[in-house]
Parts: structure tokens; sequence; C-alpha cells
């Protein structure tokens, strides 16, 4: 068995190629920078001789710019929505029997503050949904042609290895600093927006559930639990004896994104997944594997 990840390098590649191999299956991993394989997912002609050259059983598009600015639009048309195509005629023309991984978004979705499931409206609130919302349709259009095609609506999730400006990282990069005697003030826009803070290897994990089966194309990828920012900062603040309110103070007209966004993943578990990290755990993992030093 064989498997081709773009995206390699992002928080989710790596997790993903490590199990997968863990099953057993040979990975091609294939990302613009890192230990992977060069190739750029909005290069037609890059995925094509990937998707040609490897034959593979599964094909991962994890590839994207993760910003909703609109200043990424084109940056977010190429990597979502011209990546998916890409990668969806490469399969159909190369690898017609490999089941192919298309990712969505929870901010895809219409919020009005409920738990969200597959039957939810889209919504064009930002260029990075707008790149979602065409590559969930694409992969709707590919499946009608006979690709395996699946689609997880991935929700927020978190580990070490994600990126110092993140805001889950960049508590606890901070809690860490703020324990070991520095004096810097936190800004954060909202402490009071609730969203899930499951683990990244869960969420990969998830992946493989859905692109193992048959019965189920499109699920909601996420733990269902929310939390507020003000709870992760408890968390990683206590882990280090300090009180977090003594050491973060509201950014000058920082609002959240949204107040609420939260999954309902029945259809998921529905497939015998659950997440095996807790809130709690995710938090020491964090605050015992990143390395404190200051965002650049």
């Amino acid at each position: 068995m064989k498997a081709l990840v773009f995206g390699a390098n992002g928080q989710d590649g790596p997790y993903l190629c490590e199990a997968l191999r863990e099953k057993g299956v040979d990975v091609v991993g294939v990302s613009r920078s890192g230990p992977w394989t060069r190739g750029d997912v909005a290069n037609r002609d890059e995925v094509e001789a990937a998707v040609r050259g490897t034959q593979p059983d599964y094909i991962f598009q994890l590839a994207a710019s993760s910003t909703t600015r609109h200043e990424a639009l084109f940056d977010n048309h190429a990597s979502i929505s011209t990546g998916a195509l890409n990668v969806l005629e490469s399969a159909r023309l190369h690898a017609p029997a490999a089941r192919v991984f298309i990712p969505g978004s929870a901010v895809q979705f219409k919020n009005v503050g409920q738990p969200i499931d597959e039957e939810a409206p889209f919504e064009a609130s930002s260029p990075y949904a707008v790149a979602r919302i065409q590559s969930v349709y694409a992969a709707r259009y590919f499946r009608s042609l006979g690709v395996r095609t699946y689609v997880g609506y991935l929700f927020h999730h978190d580990s070490p290895r994600r990126g110092p400006r993140h805001v889950a990282q960049l508590i606890a990069s901070a809690a860490q600093r703020i324990g070991r005697g520095s004096q810097e003030v936190l800004e954060l826009a909202d402490t009071a927006v609730i969203k899930e803070w499951t683990f990244a290897g869960d969420v990969v994990r998830a992946m493989l559930t859905l692109v193992e089966q048959d019965d189920v194309t499109e699920a909601v990828i996420g733990s269902g639990e929310g939390h507020s920012i003000a709870d992760w900062l408890e968390r990683c603040f206590s882990a280090v004896g300090r009180n977090w309110r003594d050491h973060v103070r509201a950014k000058p007209g920082g609002r959240g994104e949204f107040p609420r966004l939260v999954s309902r993943p029945t259809r998921l578990r529905s497939l015998g997944w659950t997440p095996r990290v807790s809130f709690e755990q995710l938090a020491q993992m964090m605050m015992e594997e990143s390395l404190g030093a200051p965002p650049t």
C-alpha cells in the first residue's frame, strides 16, 4: 500500500505520515519546504507527475494557506481550490482506484453558535471559506465521475507542532517564558471565544478512519467539546504557578472571528472514532514540548 501526502510539512502532515507508516503504508510526502519531496500542489504538472509516478492507494491533499485574511485571496485559491482540482483530476487519470481525502473547514459553515454538523449550510464568509467551499464541490463532482473522494471538515486542532503565531502555541510559549521570569504582557483579542482544542494526532486518525471505510464520504472532524481561550490560559499559566490575568490584557480594537465554533461529530463517532487526548492532556503536552521561544 502506498500513500501520497501533499502538504506533508504542515502541522497535520507529519502526524499523518507517522500514522500511515505505523499501518505499514509506504508514504511519499510532498511539500514546498522541509525534508520532503519538493512540489507545489498548485502546479498541475508537478501534481500529475507525483500521482503518476507513485501510483498511490491513498492521496491526501493537506496543503493550504490557512489565513482568512482578504490579502490571502489568491494564495488560498491556489493551494486549496486549484490544489484540490489538480489532485482530483490527477487521481482520475492516473490512480482511479485511489481513495482521495480533501479537507474542508469549520469556518466554511454558517455559524449561529450551535454545534455544527455536515448538514449545516455553507457560508462564504472569507476568501478561505470560499476556497474550501469550492474544493468540497470539486470533490463531490469528481465523486460523481467515480473518484473515491472523502471530505473531512476540520475543526480547530493543535499540537506542539503548531506555528508560534497560533493562539494555543502563542499562549503556551508565553506562559513558559513568564514562568521563567519574563515580564512580558500577552495581548489577546477575546478570551471568551469558545472553540475546540482537539489533538492533531487524533484528527489524522479520524482522517484514516474516514478513508478506510465505504459508507460515509463526508464528516465533520472534531471532538465536539468546546473550551474558551480563558480555559486554555488557565491550564497553561497554572502549570507554571502564575495567574494568567496578571499577564494578559485585551488587544486594542481586537475581537474574535466568532464567539463559538464547535462540531457535532455524531457521524464520525458512528464509525468508531473518539479522541484519545483530552483538553487537559493537550495543554500539558504543549507546555512540556514547546520551547517557549519568542515568536518570529
